[in-house]
């Protein structure tokens, strides 16, 4: 059945993506967007309603939900999210005070679902596999705003009796990623035949490709089963060395080129453990990965040459860190 659907962050990676699929599956989509401009991302996606509110302004935020009027919401927008977002009370004010006046306006009007964006960096650096209901020990002043407003709306949902589940997204990669990020950098690289500067080859993490994590999107927000402040990890559960994603890379794009480890430095949130616990999301949801790295990696590349005109974009990008994380350069390599 469709469903009216707003969107934050819909000019970001994930959102992008989540956003065409909702189209796709024919739901009246509305994106908010804080800026007047639309980004690359959003070009050739006219089939959506256009409302422009900054989150840290309750006002704004309020008279596009009440334009709105969601029966879905999906909150995608976030600050820190790249190593250029630096400014902890921009974070402060966007992740966690943005959360709470979207979730307030969204309560005063109703709504069926409303699925937070979390990340796996809440967590901070574990030896395993957390599970949903571990001690948080976020690392950064942005995984410190995230776990924040993730106990917001675990808080409201309880208090209103009010279906707000949060997704803690593990390392996102696909079509639409951001140009600078390792899986883009190694496909526009590997289609030239030649390999990025890498960091430690057993530094690793869990990918998932955003086509499954539009799965678990949706399937939190069609759900009645769960418990309305259920909080999710979204990854494989299979861990990747980068080693194991450049010898796929090589093999799926015939590189000849020869990996040049520790040719570029290990960050502060390299590690050699980062893995999802998807035993719940498994259990009471029923979503599973459809794509495994080779899977994704190959799909990954097949849009690349499905669209060149991207991938000129992609090959004009300012350089930055290629192994960075999917979508968190701030304190962990998860979203």
């Amino acid at each position: 059945m469709s469903k009216r659907v707003l969107v934050t962050g819909a000019s970001g990676f994930v959102g992008a993506n989540l956003g065409r699929r909702l189209v796709a599956e024919g739901h009246d989509v509305h994106l908010v967007l804080r800026s007047q401009d639309l980004n690359w991302r959003l070009t050739g996606n006219e089939d959506v309603a256009v409302h422009h509110a900054d989150l840290r302004d309750a006002a704004s935020v309020g008279r596009a939900v009440r334009d709105i009027r969601p029966d879905w919401i999906f909150h995608l927008a976030a600050h820190g999210a790249y190593s250029s977002q630096t400014d902890v009370r921009e974070m402060v004010e966007t992740n966690l005070a943005g959360t709470i006046n979207l979730v307030e306006a969204c309560l005063e009007g109703g709504f069926e679902s409303f699925v937070n964006t979390g990340s796996s960096s809440e967590y901070g650096l574990k030896d395993g596999a957390p599970a949903e209901t571990d001690p948080l020990e976020p690392n950064s002043p942005y995984a410190v705003t995230k776990a924040a407003a993730t106990m917001y709306c675990g808080f409201a949902a309880r208090k209103h009796g009010a279906r707000i589940r949060t997704l803690r997204l593990y390392s996102v990669y696909g079509p639409w990623e951001e140009p600078t990020r390792l899986i883009p950098t190694l496909i526009v690289n590997g289609l030239h035949n030649r390999l990025p500067n890498l960091v430690d080859p057993k530094v690793a993490r869990d990918f998932v490709y955003v086509d499954d994590v539009c799965d678990a999107y949706l399937a939190a927000a069609a759900d009645t089963a769960a418990d309305p402040d259920a909080i999710f990890n979204v990854g494989t559960g299979v861990q990747s060395s980068l080693e194991q994603v450049v010898h796929v890379a090589r093999h799926l794009l015939a590189i000849d080129a020869e990996p040049q480890w520790g040719s570029m430095p290990n960050r502060v949130w390299d590690t050699t453990t980062w893995v999802a616990d998807g035993k719940k999301i498994r259990r009471e949801l029923g979503w599973e990965p459809r794509h495994l790295l080779e899977a994704g990696l190959s799909a990954t590349i097949d849009w690349f040459r499905a669209h060149p005109s991207l991938l000129a974009h992609y090959e004009g990008a300012e350089p930055g860190p290629t192994e960075a994380p999917t979508t968190n350069s701030r304190g962990g390599p998860g979203a």
